[in-house]
């Protein structure tokens, strides 16, 4: 689950976690299709589930399909009480949530004995808080396991995924920018960025990848990037120190209609640590518009 919205390392990836597939699978929701699509792909491989919706971010007429309850965001007791009831040992953690203020969580007496641990850390950048509270369920006898392991088919598969094929020029620029994501990686900065001839146009922070790519389309309409239209790549990759069971970044159709608002020639994604969403949607509007989506290995830029 994301602390900031899309809507997704200590190494490349933690490693998964043993599942235990005979026990219902407890989800916690926040904001977007991904909870349900993780949901569904868990039931097509023969997994039962339970969703804890948090309110104010869960789409509820989604969660109402499943088997749910809805909780306030700080009350880890009656997640931990629900999960138990439901037969669960194996928690998911997935969606959009913005990064709450501990004076906004309403707390239960559970969580109230936990302040002075959540206090520390919420003194870090993102990739501290979710490992930690992993560590929090993990000691109450949950295992944190990554919404790909029990959904192998949500992440993006390798490969171009539009007729649309990546230039010589915009590979390279895709290559230059899984450099860069990798450099700012150990500083939790943030999941993409946009280059354009080796130049970069805009960074991902707090503001989500959405309102990147609308302050894309703003700094073209002001003049400060002159560059033409059809000319910029969306490039979106996990921090390689990343804990990959949690906030891995996530590309759908809203990312394709960002990306051609903002003028840009196409979308390349790390393979196998991107999730996609609604991936025939966006395939199919990323047609539509004429440009691509390429799901690669990093490799060098060349040096022309």
């Amino acid at each position: 689950m994301s602390p900031h919205e899309d809507t997704g390392n200590v190494s490349s990836s933690a490693p998964p976690a043993e599942l235990n597939a005979d026990t219902t699978l407890t989800i916690i929701c926040g904001s977007g299709p991904l909870p349900a699509a993780v949901a569904d792909a868990a039931i097509r491989r023969g997994r039962s589930v339970f969703l804890i919706a948090i309110e104010g971010w869960a789409d509820a007429p989604a969660i109402a399909r499943y088997p749910h309850a809805w909780i306030k965001l700080g009350q880890f007791g009656r997640v931990w009480r629900l999960a138990r009831a439901a037969g669960s040992r194996d928690v998911v953690c997935i969606g959009g949530l913005v990064r709450p203020a501990v004076s906004a969580l309403r707390l239960d007496w559970e969580t109230i004995r936990l302040l002075p641990k959540l206090y520390r850390l919420f003194r870090g950048g993102d990739d501290h808080l979710l490992s930690g509270l992993g560590r929090i369920f993990a000691e109450r006898g949950f295992r944190m396991v990554a919404a790909q392991d029990v959904a192998p088919d949500i992440l993006a598969p390798e490969g171009v995924l539009t007729r649309r094929r990546p230039t010589q020029r915009e590979t390279d620029d895709a290559a230059f920018g899984f450099a860069l994501l990798d450099v700012m990686g150990p500083f939790d900065v943030g999941q993409a960025l946009v280059v354009a001839e080796r130049r970069v146009l805009a960074v991902e922070a707090a503001e989500g990848t959405d309102q990147m790519l609308q302050r894309i389309g703003e700094l073209r309409a002001n003049g400060r990037i002159s560059l033409p239209v059809g000319q910029g790549v969306l490039v979106k990759a996990p921090k390689p120190q990343q804990d990959r069971r949690y906030d891995l970044p996530s590309i759908g159709p809203k990312t394709v209609e960002m990306a051609v608002a903002a003028g840009l020639a196409g979308i390349a994604v790390r393979a196998g640590g991107v999730i996609a969403v609604d991936p025939l949607g966006m395939t199919a509007a990323a047609d539509k518009a004429g440009i691509f989506i390429a799901s690669i290995n990093a490799v060098p830029a060349s040096s022309s």
